[in-house]
């Protein structure tokens, strides 16, 4: 089950009706990402540039050496701090076309069912800025954890796992059951929704690709969420 779903939402990410929110999706995350490491530079340079030099002022032996040590450190600290914003950034733009591909996976690949409910407007601004807010804390959290050896690593796939899993899946519900039940369906069904996460975690930890995470996990998530219910159906006869 999980591994048929993700097969066919790798298959649809590059595939043709899927290339115009591809685009607007890559696009705009490229942008924004752009934006937020002049922004990031530019703040570096402000605030803690000055502090650096203060700390090499009257070290003859290391003077000459202040640029270069500066220029690395500011490196690092910019892309550590891009590196973070990926995730939630790419998960912030994607929430605005993830009805569009819950749709094509619907309209391409189960046709005989009646199609979902697109989220109004104002649901599905809140719910972007919800798997922005969840992305982003799970991510810090799991930074946190960095500092404990041999616990880093599966913390990011854990915590990834679990958030994104329960948002997305619960997306794909919520096209088609009230909240509530999307809700109630998601705990009944909770070690699956979760590896399936895992994968989802899997995926984001994959430079470049990880900008096409949410696309991944909107498309996962519906055919996860459509061959739950056809199980439950079968089961309920």
């Amino acid at each position: 089950m999980i591994i048929d779903s993700a097969r066919a939402a790798a298959g649809h990410l590059f595939s043709a009706p899927f290339r115009a929110v591809l685009f607007k999706s890559l696009g705009l995350s490229i942008l924004v990402l752009m934006g937020l490491w002049f922004g990031l530079t530019r703040l570096f340079d402000w605030m803690a540039l000055p502090l650096l030099e203060g700390l090499f002022t009257g070290a003859p032996a290391w003077g000459e050496w202040v640029g270069f040590f500066t220029a690395i450190l500011a490196g690092l600290a910019v892309a550590a701090g891009l590196a973070l914003l990926i995730a939630p950034v790419t998960a912030l733009i994607a929430g605005l076309f993830i009805d569009d591909v819950a749709e094509r996976v619907e309209q391409i690949d189960f046709p005989q069912d009646a199609p979902g409910r697109a989220m109004p407007i104002v649901q599905g601004a809140w719910l972007s800025i919800k798997f922005f807010g969840v992305v982003i804390l799970g991510n810090l959290l799991a930074l946190a954890l960095l500092l404990i050896p041999g616990v880093n690593i599966v913390a990011f796939f854990v915590v990834n796992a679990y958030l994104l899993s329960r948002e997305f899946f619960e997306f794909a519900a919520m096209r088609f059951r009230p909240e509530a039940e999307a809700k109630a369906l998601r705990r009944k069904h909770a070690a699956t929704v979760f590896t399936a996460g895992l994968v989802i975690a899997g995926f984001l930890a994959v430079p470049l690709l990880n900008l096409l995470t949410p696309l991944f996990a909107a498309a996962m998530m519906v055919h996860l969420h459509k061959r739950i219910s056809a199980r439950e159906r079968l089961s309920s006869r």
